[in-house]
């Protein structure tokens, strides 16, 4: 039988305590047609609210 692996188990326990993060990205129209990216991380508590002021700013 394998042996289990517990050189992973310190990492994992300080990434769980890790803020939770969410990647939002906003598609604008450009005046010749074209579509430009914009991406930002929010924490994942704000990410309504960074969706309506996403909304607002298009």
């Amino acid at each position: 039988m394998a042996k289990a692996q517990t050189f992973g188990d310190k990492v994992r326990k300080k990434r769980g305590s890790a803020k939770q993060m969410a990647k939002i990205v906003v598609a604008e129209k450009k005046a010749n047609g074209q579509y430009s990216f914009r991406a930002r991380m929010v924490p994942t508590d704000a990410v309504q609210e960074a969706l309506k002021a996403a909304k607002q700013a298009c």
